[in-house]
């Protein structure tokens, strides 16, 4: 270096470069949201988990149903509405899954979004064995608590015996996919804690 004399001038970035400058600038950015998104998702979805099991439910044949009876074995939540035609394909399925498992202390619960009536007429004609909760439209903000950010149905959450989320399923569960619940679950409650 000369002393008295400029250092060289840096090149400047042409058009081509700020482009993808921008891009990527835009790409981390939106990466950071989602990863703050499922983040605090799971976040709320695991602190509601003490809420949730105060809830309860008026059922079609007009009792209440406490979540907190259900407390302390598996449990398999389903929403679902009359008006849902895969959530209509499923309940055969979870219907079978819980007279197979309940033995064994498995529970199902469906949880209507629905009107009363409707729930009521349905399962007079396609009765199921597992209790039914009636959670109406506020059902929809039940689901989104526990995950189900686009408000879709068929939405089926899977709780261990501790209480805590196992496993979220947006849409029509499969077989495969029960089997799968029914190991985690067990592994999960012989775990050491």
């Amino acid at each position: 270096m000369n002393p008295g004399r400029d250092p060289p001038a840096m090149p400047r970035p042409g058009r081509r470069g700020l482009l993808f400058a921008g891009v990527g600038a835009a790409a981390a950015l939106a990466g950071a949201g989602l990863a703050w998104r499922k983040w605090h998702a799971a976040e709320e979805a695991s602190g509601m988990s003490e809420d949730f099991w105060r809830l309860s439910f008026d059922t079609p044949s007009g009792s209440t149903l406490s979540l907190q009876t259900l407390r302390g074995r598996p449990l398999l939540l389903n929403f679902w509405a009359t008006w849902c035609p895969p959530c209509i394909d499923e309940l055969p399925l979870l219907d079978s899954f819980y007279r197979e498992n309940a033995a064994t202390g498995w529970q199902v619960l469906g949880l209507a979004i629905d009107q009363p009536s409707a729930v009521r007429n349905f399962l007079q004609r396609t009765p199921v064995s597992f209790p039914v909760g009636l959670a109406g439209m506020g059902g929809s903000e039940l689901s989104k608590a526990l995950g189900n950010q686009a408000s879709a149905l068929p939405f089926t959450v899977v709780f261990g015996a501790s209480g805590t989320v196992l496993q979220r399923r947006m849409g029509r569960v499969t077989a495969a996919e029960l089997a799968q619940w029914r190991l985690l679950a067990s592994s999960t409650a012989s775990a050491p804690r």
